[in-house]
């Protein structure tokens, strides 16, 4: 990791911290989870979101203006909007992504559940869906949330990524084991 990002993790990690917190504290989860939903969609569908929160051409007081009348619109709560004031006003909103994911993680140990990144070469059923949450949730013995990715290149199957751990059933991948082996024979 490099130096920067580095340092960025960390202060993301440590307002990440506060407001969970906070929001703990005073039972308020289930609307920081609100609020992380909010914020990824923002980041996530927003160009003019994104520039705001990463261009230094905007000043210390437009970016806590602009977070002041952005907030009420994204129904995010007391504790997440003040959060953002202070970040504006301390030029740190460049790190909201790298806080909504240490968000997500926080709340995802406290409920007790974890997350799996699955690209799969096609989307998949609500059943097939249904019955890869069974099985991970009996593998890993907590409540699996499913990340859903679709990437074409992978020919058939799933690539399931659970904390540390990787299964890769997809062709792709035995396709290029069989070239492999078969640069191994001749």
């Amino acid at each position: 990791m490099s130096e920067t990002a580095s340092i960025s993790a960390s202060i993301a990690a440590r307002y990440a911290t506060a407001v969970f917190e906070l929001s703990r504290d005073g039972g308020g989860l289930p609307a920081l989870e609100a609020d992380i939903e909010a914020l990824d969609g923002a980041l996530k569908d927003s160009a003019e979101f994104r520039a705001l929160i990463s261009s230094p051409v905007y000043s210390r007081e437009e970016q806590s203006r602009a977070v002041a009348a952005l907030a009420p619109g994204l129904g995010l709560s007391a504790t997440t909007a003040n959060a953002l004031q202070l970040m504006a006003g301390k030029r740190r909103l460049f790190v909201l992504p790298q806080m909504v994911s240490a968000l997500r993680d926080m709340i995802a140990e406290a409920k007790g559940e974890v997350t799996a990144d699955v690209t799969a070469a096609q989307a998949l059923t609500k059943a097939q869906a249904d019955k890869l949450v069974k099985t991970l949730s009996a593998s890993v013995g907590k409540t699996v949330k499913l990340n859903m990715a679709v990437d074409e290149s992978l020919i058939g199957g799933l690539v399931v990524k659970v904390g540390s751990k990787m299964i890769d059933t997809s062709i792709r991948s035995k396709l290029a084991q069989l070239q492999n082996a078969m640069k191994e024979v001749g």
